[in-house]
């Protein structure tokens, strides 16, 4: 066991954390008091009765799936005391607790969203667009301006690919360093307080054998970038245990190769602390998060001991695969079970105190649920009822009288009421009485048909920009040309284009292979890392998914990335992160995010097996949400870039390999003038 102070930056060795008496932790500054002791109990016991009523709402049919954060509670209540306004939390689906300790989730939210409510009133982090335990925060407003994101926790929007909430948190966490050591964003106040802030990772220990959580841990360690990386460890995988997933079967001691050596900066700090000890979790989380937040060094926080009562998720029991013996230790260290035990053990609060707050909780998320089905409910079966009259009112003057009251009568008998079961009685009655020229009919198709379009909007909105900012709204500008414009090689176009759009916009960041020093392969960016400082241009190792990972959540922040990726061929490592998080993001956050990255990358020489532009059909299929661009030469390419730079939705940019060396006249304007997305250009 190592002390229990504040981590040494020199110790080598993975910390242990260990249990200690109120008292002492107190006196050390590390655990909170008596009252927040009790609130985060309390809150505890709220969450955990929200997963036990969750799992029943799906077995009872009320819910298509529910995946809860039972189990979690204890350590995710720890994590919150040390989270501050402005960082940034990356989490996957087990992240209920911390998002209520931080305010922005209700139980009744909770509920809504596993109904999938798409109400965003009762529903603000989907609209009912993801599943349930899937979080986001607002990050801008309506017309696409962004909020004061320093004053606020922030959470990037949830995703549910195993992993993929890992490579956002590499941009995430470098922005802080930008804010911090960039001279020119320092005004940004909205999106920063000099780059104090942290960027919050969670992730089960199974996703940790994914080569996303390797490479954001890597790409981190090379940064040097203030994360801290929380691992829920319950030992297994859905039905595998860790002696499958991991080496060693033991994630710390395949960590402790990142820990930093005595003196370095180079590196992570690295801990361990059972999931179950409110005390040292307390300690643990406040330390390690001074030490990023004012060391700009990652850490990794590997709780252990982790239980998760209900197993997976509602697909299966976890009694199939855990032997009774591990049942049995699973109920004994129960996080909250043990963390009751340590308060009635240090005379925090009595018996009867705590079995007063589980029934207080239990019956006010009873009464939550039941408000959250209410509301869900109410304005389906409102439509409902005005589908049955309208039915009753074609069964008075038609033929198929008989046959529309049974329609109606089997409608209004339906107990879940479901949207489909309204327009789909709507379209039979139409279907029955087709022919007959009714004016009840024309009524009943009229109501259809808005209900369509509302529709539409419910679950389509936000795919794209709506807002002014949208990159469709942006004014076209055309190139201009002196007299005596130079021919310059097509490359020329674009170094002068970035050179601009990085003199003009102070938030601009370029990075990628080979794009710093080198000035990229095909030297688009030459000489711009010597003018502009290796902050803004700046190289990055061989690791796509990352490049691009870092570039939303530098864009989740505020900032501009421009992300190369450096030929076309090479985008397939880093295609599953543009399709799941970048392209879905605005849609699944229900238009309350954006990520304005720009991808620039180059192909279509056609040569060889995988320098040939191949991936283009793949790619038009999977990042619907993002605009794709693809310029017939380095002009055009310029003139998309401004364009995309003025509005806010992500794009990839494919360049065509054969025009870096192709003559073209030089603009005059080559930062300003603007190529409209979406209008073809006639020759």
């Amino acid at each position: 066991m190592l002390a229990h102070d504040a981590p040494s930056a020199s110790a080598s060795s993975t910390r242990d954390a260990s249990t200690r008496s109120a008292a002492s932790a107190d006196e050390r500054g590390g655990s909170p008091g008596r009252e927040r002791v009790l609130a985060d109990y309390r809150l505890g016991v709220r969450s955990r009765q929200a997963s036990l009523v969750g799992r029943r709402e799906v077995l009872t049919g009320k819910a298509k799936f529910g995946i809860f954060g039972d189990g979690k509670e204890v350590a995710q209540l720890a994590m919150a005391q040390a989270f501050r306004p402005g960082d940034f939390r990356s989490g996957y689906y087990r992240d209920q607790t911390v998002t209520m300790a931080l305010g922005l989730l209700t139980v009744e939210q909770f509920f809504a969203q596993l109904y999938a409510d798409p109400d965003p009133g009762r529903e603000p982090h989907s609209a009912g667009r993801q599943m349930n335990a899937h979080f986001a925060s607002p990050l801008v407003d309506p017309n696409g301006e962004w909020l004061d994101l320093a004053e606020r926790c922030n959470i990037a929007a949830d995703l549910s690919p195993t992993a993929s909430q890992m490579p956002r948190l590499a941009g995430l966490a470098y922005a802080s360093r930008l804010y911090r050591e960039l001279p020119e964003l320092a005004g940004r106040t909205r999106f920063s307080r000099g780059g104090d802030e942290i960027a919050w990772g969670t992730i089960g220990n199974a996703s940790c054998a994914e080569g996303m959580f390797w490479e954001t841990l890597n790409a981190l360690g090379v940064l040097q970038a203030p994360a801290l990386v929380s691992i829920w460890d319950d030992g297994y995988g859905i039905s595998v245990p860790n002696e499958l997933q991991i080496t060693k079967g033991d994630l710390s001691a395949l960590l402790s190769g990142f820990q930093r050596e005595p003196g370095s900066r180079k590196g992570f700090d690295v801990y361990r602390v059972r999931g179950w000890d409110y005390a040292e979790l307390c300690e643990t989380y406040r330390a390690a998060a001074e030490r990023v937040r004012r060391e700009h060094v990652p850490a990794v926080i590997h709780v252990v001991e982790v239980t998760q009562p209900q197993g997976h998720s509602t697909s299966g029991s976890h009694e199939r695969y855990k032997t009774a013996e591990r049942l049995r230790w699973e109920e004994e260290h129960d996080c909250l079970r043990r963390m009751r035990a340590w308060m009635l053990d240090q005379g925090i609060a009595t018996a009867e105190q705590l079995d007063l707050v589980e029934r207080e909780e239990t019956a006010a998320v009873r009464e939550a649920q039941r408000r959250a089905w209410e509301a869900f409910q109410a304005p389906i079966r409102e439509e409902q009822r005005t589908v049955v009259a309208m039915i009753e009112e074609l069964a008075g003057s038609s033929r198929h009288a008989d046959a529309l009251r049974a329609l109606a009568t089997g409608l209004a008998r339906q107990g879940t009421a479901l949207r489909r079961q309204g327009l789909a009685a709507a379209h039979e009655a139409l279907l029955l009485v087709r022919g007959e020229g009714l004016a009840a009919a024309e009524r009943l198709a009229a109501w259809r048909r808005a209900q369509e379009n509302v529709n539409v909007r419910r679950y389509g909105a936000h795919l794209y920009s709506e807002t002014p900012r949208s990159p469709l709204r942006v004014p076209v500008v055309p190139p201009e040309y002196a007299e005596d414009a130079p021919l310059v090689n097509g490359f020329e176009v674009l170094n002068a284009c970035f050179d601009a759009n990085l003199a003009r916009l102070p938030e601009l960041v370029a990075f990628g292979e080979d794009v710093g020093r080198l000035g990229d392969v095909n030297q688009g960016m030459a000489g711009l890392q010597e003018k502009h400082g290796p902050l803004r241009v700046s190289d990055t190792g061989i690791r796509e998914t990352t490049i691009i990972g870092q570039a939303i959540g530098m864009a989740l922040r505020g900032l501009r990335p421009i992300a190369e990726i450096q030929y076309l061929d090479y985008l397939p490592y880093a295609l599953q992160i543009l399709s799941d998080d970048v392209a879905t993001l605005r849609y699944r956050s229900h238009g309350q995010q954006a990520a304005p990255l720009v991808v620039r990358t180059r192909g279509h020489r056609l040569e060889g097996i995988w320098h040939s532009g191949s991936p283009m059909s793949g790619i038009l299929g999977m990042v619907r949400g993002m605009w794709v661009c693809v310029p017939r030469d380095m002009t055009r390419a310029a003139g998309m870039y401004n364009t995309l730079l003025r509005g806010d939705d992500p794009a990839l940019v494919i360049e065509v390999l054969n025009g870096y060396r192709s003559k073209e006249r030089l603009p005059r304007n080559p930062g300003d003038f603007t190529v409209p997305l979406g209008v073809p250009e006639v020759l």
